[in-house]
C-alpha cells in the first residue's frame, strides 16, 4: 500500500527536483519517492553503526595499530 504525503520545498529544490526528473526521465513524485527511500535506508545504517559505537562490549579496532599491522606485515 502507499501513501500520499505532501512536503514544502523552497523554489531552488523543486527547480533541482525537476532537472533531476527530466534528466532521469521520472516523475518528481518517483525521484521523491527513491530519494526518501534511500535516505531511510542510509538512516537506518547510521542508527546501528551509532548504536554498535555505544555498546562498551562491542570491540573497536585501532587504525593506527591496524594500518602499522598491515605496513609491517610481509
Amino acid at each position: 500500500m502507499t501513501r500520499q504525503i505532501t512536503a514544502r520545498l523552497s523554489d531552488s529544490a523543486v527547480a533541482a527536483l525537476d532537472r533531476a526528473a527530466g534528466q532521469l526521465r521520472l516523475s518528481r513524485a518517483e525521484v521523491v519517492r527513491r530519494a526518501v527511500e534511500r535516505y531511510l535506508e542510509d538512516f537506518d545504517d547510521l542508527s546501528v553503526a551509532v548504536e554498535r559505537l555505544k555498546d562498551p562490549v562491542d570491540p573497536m579496532l585501532d587504525w593506527d595499530l591496524v594500518r602499522h599491522d598491515l605496513l609491517d606485515s610481509d
